[in-house]
């Protein structure tokens, strides 16, 4: 698992999918402090070390990263995780169905890739 601290390149996450799943990389986001983690088995892994260090459960949402498309394709992001279904949030499904947090999570995670 890994908390980024600096920018990540797309052929450093291609090496972490080669190593886990193959074509995708696991990350939980958090929209208020602006901070990724990377590289786990389980969304619920990433979500559980945020927490333990001080995000809110209202700012995490789970996605994946497919480094075989650039940041800026809108297949790089896929916002499916089970983290992300919680009804007294008002998010109903594995997605994020709020396309304001949706734009943010985007904006996040292209201002940590190059």
């Amino acid at each position: 698992m890994k908390l980024l601290d600096q920018k990540i390149t797309n052929n450093e996450l291609s090496e972490m999918a080669n190593n886990m799943f193959g074509n995708l990389v696991k990350a939980v986001v958090d929209i208020d402090r602006k901070t990724i983690v990377l590289d786990a088995e389980l969304h619920s892994d990433q979500e559980s070390f945020l927490l333990e260090n001080g995000s809110e459960q209202r700012n995490l949402w789970g996605i994946n990263l497919y480094p075989e498309f650039s940041k800026d394709d809108d297949n790089f992001i896929e916002f499916d995780s089970i983290i992300n279904l919680r009804p007294s949030d008002n998010n109903k499904s594995r997605s994020v169905e709020n396309p304001e947090i949706r734009k943010l999570i985007i904006e996040i995670v292209r201002d940590w890739v190059v």
